[in-house]
């Protein structure tokens, strides 16, 4: 089978789930294609898609969570959403990409290439069979204008909020959200230290914004350092947050351990005591996966506070949201072993680990066939 996925440089979580379906897909001896949409209109096209959203998160959250905010109020209205309308310009593009090669089935981890997909299938345009998988844990905006196959959300809970949405009830499939075999492989604690070249007796905080090192890390430090002593000590990572790097770097560099972006966060995550992170859909379903003692930090307004509520809810995470109030108390309740053990039972309970076994499973099943329903055009 020949599966094409679709995801956007805007945020890691979507490039972390559809490197996880493509680790799963090939293991399983299945052709795979990764694809950016907007670099078939060129890279330019796709790296300004990618900054005006990064640089927003980075430099001005609040305001990211007006324009949430805006897209939840305007998604109320029956007419189309402006993503809509500017992907338009997208599906002649996608049309002689597809017609060019051939695939069994598409899969998207973002919004954007499902818009595209639906002005297609709107327009007459036969696509092979369709996966949206949504990585947060709520129904983003304009995610219900969308027309695809299949909707794989993260959990059983969240059916009745996207069906509320439009979304056909029949194509909604609680499968979870997919992670890489790396984070659902059980690693003992002291031999990941030992490969970061970690000491084995200290205590270690890791702390990190997402690929995009959004959140307010550079508070949560100073807090850190002033309130424990060397046996505990903090590792930071910074993402593609350049500027947090070299301000973290010059000012805690001698007492923390300071990074950019990692492709060992698997690692780091399974030596660690404690993970202090924004709640991105992904790096939490990641950290739950991997049974790792979870404290929410700063969300960015929309989705992020969604998917801390429902962390929060099911006893999956401690949740902070003002870290100079909160945050030590929160740090060491979690030292407690009784307390992380309880943690990591609530996170094995509610998060699927294998989710990404589940979605090839269905699409080897027959998942392969496009729907036709009532939102076919």
């Amino acid at each position: 089978m020949e599966v094409l996925i679709f995801s956007c440089g805007t945020g890691g979580g979507h490039n972390s789930a559809c490197m996880a379906m493509e680790q799963e897909l090939k293991a399983r001896g299945h052709g795979v294609k990764t694809l950016n949409p907007y670099l078939l209109k060129g890279e330019k096209t796709a790296e300004a898609i990618d900054h005006a959203y990064i640089n927003l998160v980075q430099k001005a959250p609040s305001a990211f969570g007006m324009v949430y905010r805006l897209g939840d109020a305007y998604r109320k209205l029956p007419v189309p959403s402006p993503v809509y309308h500017i992907n338009k310009l997208m599906a002649p593009l996608l049309e002689k990409y597809l017609g060019e090669n051939h695939f069994d089935a598409i899969i998207t981890t973002h919004l954007f290439p499902a818009e595209i997909i639906t002005i297609m299938k709107r327009d007459g345009i036969a696509v092979p069979a369709t996966y949206f998988i949504a990585t947060d844990y709520t129904c983003i905006p304009f995610t219900e204008e969308t027309d695809c196959d299949h909707y794989i959300i993260p959990a059983e809970e969240l059916i009745e909020e996207f069906a509320s949405r439009g979304i056909p009830r029949e194509r909604i499939l609680p499968l979870g959200i997919p992670v890489g075999r790396q984070f659902r492989e059980p690693v003992d604690r002291e031999k990941a230290r030992t490969r970061l070249g970690l000491e084995a007796e200290k205590k270690y905080i890791l702390i990190a914004g997402g690929s995009i090192g959004a959140g307010h890390i550079g508070q949560v430090v100073p807090l850190l350092l002033e309130h424990y002593d060397d046996s505990v000590r903090v590792i930071v990572i910074c993402g593609s947050n350049h500027s947090l790097y070299r301000h973290l770097e010059q000012k805690y560099g001698n007492r923390c351990i300071i990074l950019e972006y990692t492709t060992e966060m698997a690692e780091y995550i399974h030596a660690c005591d404690l993970f202090l992170s924004k709640p991105g859909g992904l790096s939490s379903t990641e950290a739950a996966v991997a049974g790792t003692s979870l404290i929410h930090i700063t969300p960015i307004p929309g989705c992020e506070t969604r998917n801390m509520e429902f962390f929060e809810a099911r006893g999956m995470c401690l949740a902070v949201t003002n870290p100079e109030k909160q945050l030590l108390d929160a740090c060491d309740y979690l030292w407690d072993a009784s307390h992380q053990q309880k943690m990591k039972e609530n996170q094995h309970k509610w998060i699927p680990a294998s989710a990404a076994v589940s979605i090839c499973e269905l699409i080897e099943k027959g998942g392969s066939q496009p729907v036709c329903g009532k939102r076919c055009h």
